[in-house]
């Protein structure tokens, strides 16, 4: 018979997957890796992401792996900017190009209407591999090849069909929007491609138990279920509470779900919010359209017993950050405690050069 799994146990399985029980003693590779990459749409959220999860993280490190290379921004799943590993991108990004694809023809489908896209991959390849170029730059050139065409559209059609990777600064924390690219292949040169069958066995080591439709939700990408049939055989299987077969690794361990769980600060877009088409294993669906609000704005979130319970913002001056907590809940005095000095570390790290350091509770607007 097939093993029911509570919403609790999920939640617990789903918190230790995503290394947000007890801070790992992990490089930030591995960390990337176990969670297939950090939504990266604005740089500083990633480096958030791993300092909560993280024994002993420090800014620097994450962007001097950038610098070195082993760590690059690119867009990759759900056509979304990601940090992800020098070896993942060989690995998946052409996996996911169909979600770029489709990301390409949401956005841009009639200004690309007819147009002949390998030409431009041939032109573009030697200007950009002379040099980083910006999107404008990218634009500009194209446009000698497609006068009529919109130039975001030209940059979007190059940046999916040829894998792009932004350059340092860019995507490091406190950088502006700025950005230069190059081609993945002159920044990290180029690997052996996996199959979707191999992304779905590292979706589960980091988002497990999970069914077919929260694999698609993540990638961006439809139809995904005859390309997963040859991995299923290695896959243990269980059901949730309304009876959706749910897939994962075999021999994971179920943390005790009783223990109890330290408070976490959890950055705006992070994946743990994003990783399934049913988010309520970790966000409670009355909470939802409070931290997911209009035009794909994903909010800072505290967990409290694991689940989302309230969102943070820091607002600093030039002495003082000062780090407003907003509970959906009733606190325990316990539990705001532990915010509170949990907070008091999360604000340091984030205003590092602030003289004084403030924490505000305030209500749901």
């Amino acid at each position: 018979m097939t093993q029911k799994l509570t919403l609790r146990q999920l939640n617990r399985m789903y918190l230790d997957r995503q290394l947000l029980i007890n801070r790992a003693d992990m490089t930030i590779s591995q960390a990337t890796e176990r969670v297939v990459g950090w939504q990266s749409q604005i740089p500083n959220p990633p480096y958030i992401g791993l300092w909560s999860r993280l024994a002993s993280f420090q800014r620097d490190d994450l962007t001097r792996a950038m610098q070195n290379r082993e760590i690059v921004r690119c867009a990759m799943f759900r056509s979304t900017l990601h940090l992800i590993t020098q070896a993942d991108h060989h690995r998946f990004h052409r996996v996911i190009e169909p979600a770029l694809v489709k990301g390409l023809r949401s956005f841009h489908g009639r200004n690309i209407e007819g147009m002949a896209i390998p030409p431009l991959l041939t032109a573009i390849k030697p200007f950009l591999d002379e040099s980083a170029r910006s999107m404008g730059e990218i634009g500009k050139f194209l446009q000698t090849i497609e006068p009529e065409r919109n130039p975001e559209a030209l940059n979007y059609t190059i940046r999916t069909y040829l894998p792009l990777v932004q350059i340092p600064p860019a995507g490091t924390w406190g950088a502006g929007s700025k950005a230069t690219y190059a081609t993945a292949e002159s920044w990290i040169g180029w690997g052996e491609s996996a199959d979707v069958g191999a992304l779905f066995l590292r979706y589960l080591a980091g988002y497990g138990p999970a069914s077919v439709m929260d694999f698609q939700t993540w990638t961006g990408m439809t139809k995904l279920a005859s390309e997963i049939e040859s991995v299923k055989g290695q896959l243990r299987v269980f059901v949730d509470e309304n009876g959706v077969e749910l897939y994962d690794l075999p021999d994971m361990p179920l943390p005790d779900i009783d223990a109890p769980l330290p408070v976490k600060f959890v950055p705006e877009y992070d994946n743990i919010l994003i990783g399934h088409a049913d988010r309520t294993r970790i966000l409670p669906e009355e909470h939802r359209k409070k931290v997911f609000l209009t035009a794909g704005r994903v909010l800072n979130t505290i967990l409290v017993d694991g689940f989302v319970a309230g969102v943070w913002k820091i607002e600093t001056t030039k002495r003082t950050a000062t780090l407003q907590i907003t509970p959906f809940i009733t606190l325990t005095d316990a539990q705001r405690e532990a915010l509170i000095s949990e907070g008091e570390r999360l604000t340091r790290f984030v205003a590092d050069t602030a003289e004084q350091i403030a924490i505000t509770f305030s209500q749901v607007d």
